[in-house]
């Protein structure tokens, strides 16, 4: 039985939302971001979630979207790798890391979504502290074997895809690959 004494938890979400949108669409659906907030919101009772992102100037009617839909949007520059496909790069890791640490005094309980190693030290570090809450993984069969050892945080958003799923336009403002 909770205490009713006890402070309300303060629980933030850092999403990568490339690894985030790529992961889902390789198992063949497509990821509505305003549900997934409000998924977010009411399950872990996150009050800010963070949406790491590759700034693509054309993508502005996207990223309106995301901000109505109540993210907060850390933008990461991007670079184009092969002008002839135009495939641009935004890795968005160390902009997770960093401001989930700006934040660190701010929240209680972290919820990370990605299933990327390279977070790996921070989820280390998270668990550590007793920061940790839930580790969000888009992609069961592909993540990082480095993740592996925090099994009691991981929950896969298959498991919960029918309340987070757009049924409706599959090709409406969701496409977070930062392609042209």
């Amino acid at each position: 039985m909770q205490n009713k004494n006890r402070k309300k938890e303060r629980i933030y979400a850092f999403i990568d939302s490339q690894n985030l949108n790529l992961g889902v669409r390789s198992q063949g659906w497509v990821l509505d971001f305003a549900r997934f907030r409000t998924y977010l919101k009411d399950k872990y009772k996150a009050q800010k979630s963070y949406l790491f992102i590759g700034m693509v100037p054309s993508n502005e009617g996207l990223y309106k979207y995301l901000q109505e839909s109540g993210y907060i949007l850390i933008f990461k520059p991007t670079l184009e790798i092969n002008s002839k496909d135009r495939l641009i790069k935004g890795n968005v890791d160390a902009e997770l890391v960093l401001h989930s640490m700006i934040e660190y005094p701010n929240y209680d309980k972290a919820v990370i979504v990605s299933g990327d190693g390279d977070f790996h030290c921070l989820i280390k570090y998270l668990d550590s502290k007793d920061k940790m809450m839930k580790l969000i993984v888009p992609n069961k069969n592909g993540f990082s074997y480095l993740l592996r050892k925090f099994r009691k945080y991981i929950i896969y958003v298959n498991s919960f895809r029918k309340k987070v799923e757009n049924k409706e336009d599959k090709k409406r403002g969701n496409n977070l690959r930062t392609k042209p």
